[in-house]
């Protein structure tokens, strides 16, 4: 084995299917690169893989954070790095599956993420409180002149702050670094879409649906009674941040549920305009619906190709 398997797309096209069945066939297990199926307690909206759909596959990074908890990217890389390079020295194939592309892109490029330090990330915003945006925008902008920030994105000013004081680097030239660094290891990527957006689409209200006859309303409550807080990260996942309002009061489920089908589709066509940038994709497209026999060949042509089998 000579570099992972990367197996993607819009939600709704059969990713989970389709990577279980090519680890079957050629020897892998699955690191998922899904920013929500990483939370306990939250299999039915994050449309984590059951142990029906796993079946004997070894499935990596699902499952195994408490909801309360926030995950970063940075913190995605460093985890599913150990998994990739666990797998491999196993003589395994690593195949990532999942939708949230800013995991996948910064897991293949191997991007180094400055840790954080919740200390001068505290001092650093009770400056920005004190003192203003515009006067601390200043003060990056004398080590990053670059920076594209404005005043008002606190968040982002104080992180490249942060950046700056603990490794001599700004931001913008951690970035530069980032994206000029070769790639971690040899990849292959695949993206799953339909020939027809209105099928697609069809699919993920279709899946909506079910997962609201899955018990999706349950779920949620159990969260936010479990003392899960609904602006923790894992509550901004859709499904879950469409149906807070809903169990208020404020709204009633048919409109949250309408609203989540709606946040699933723009959602995928986000996806899809991201993918399609990525002059590094192959794509296999469905026309009406999945057929995985047809795509686990061409999907292990591809990587045969790519030479990481």
């Amino acid at each position: 084995m000579g570099g992972v398997l990367v197996l993607t797309g819009p939600t709704a096209t059969g990713k989970t299917a389709l990577g279980v069945m090519l680890a079957e066939a050629l020897g892998g297990e699955i690191v998922s690169a899904d920013s929500m199926q990483i939370y306990r307690g939250m299999e039915i909206g994050s449309a984590a893989p059951t142990a029906e759909e796993m079946r004997a596959v070894l499935h990596h990074l699902v499952g195994f954070l408490d909801p309360k908890e926030p995950y970063s990217v940075g913190r995605y890389v460093e985890d599913a790095s150990a998994a990739v390079e666990d797998i491999m020295a196993r003589r395994k194939l690593p195949i990532i599956v999942g939708g949230t592309l800013l995991y996948i892109d910064s897991l293949l490029k191997g991007r180094d993420f400055t840790p954080l330090d919740p200390e001068l990330r505290a001092s650093l915003e009770a400056e920005y409180d004190a003192l203003g945006g515009e006067a601390m925008l200043e003060r990056l902008r004398a080590v990053d002149p670059k920076t594209p920030l404005h005043p008002n994105d606190k968040k982002r000013v104080v992180r490249a702050l942060e950046i700056f004081e603990l490794t001599g680097k700004s931001k913008t030239e951690s970035d530069e670094l980032s994206r000029l660094a070769p790639p971690r290891w040899r990849s292959v990527k695949i993206a799953l879409d339909f020939s027809d957006r209105a099928d697609l689409y069809a699919r993920i209200d279709a899946r909506v649906d079910a997962m609201f006859e899955a018990g999706l309303v349950a779920e949620t409550e159990a969260l936010l009674a479990a003392g899960v807080d609904e602006r923790a990260t894992s509550m901004q996942a859709i499904g879950y941040k469409e149906l807070v309002p809903a169990l208020r009061g404020e709204t009633d489920l048919e409109t949250a549920k309408e609203d989540i089908k709606r946040a699933s589709r723009r959602y995928a066509k986000r996806q899809l305009s991201w993918l399609r940038g990525d002059s590094d994709v192959k794509w296999i497209v469905w026309e009406k619906a999945p057929d995985f026999e047809r795509a686990a060949a061409v999907s292990t042509e591809f990587a045969r190709e790519g030479g990481i089998m």
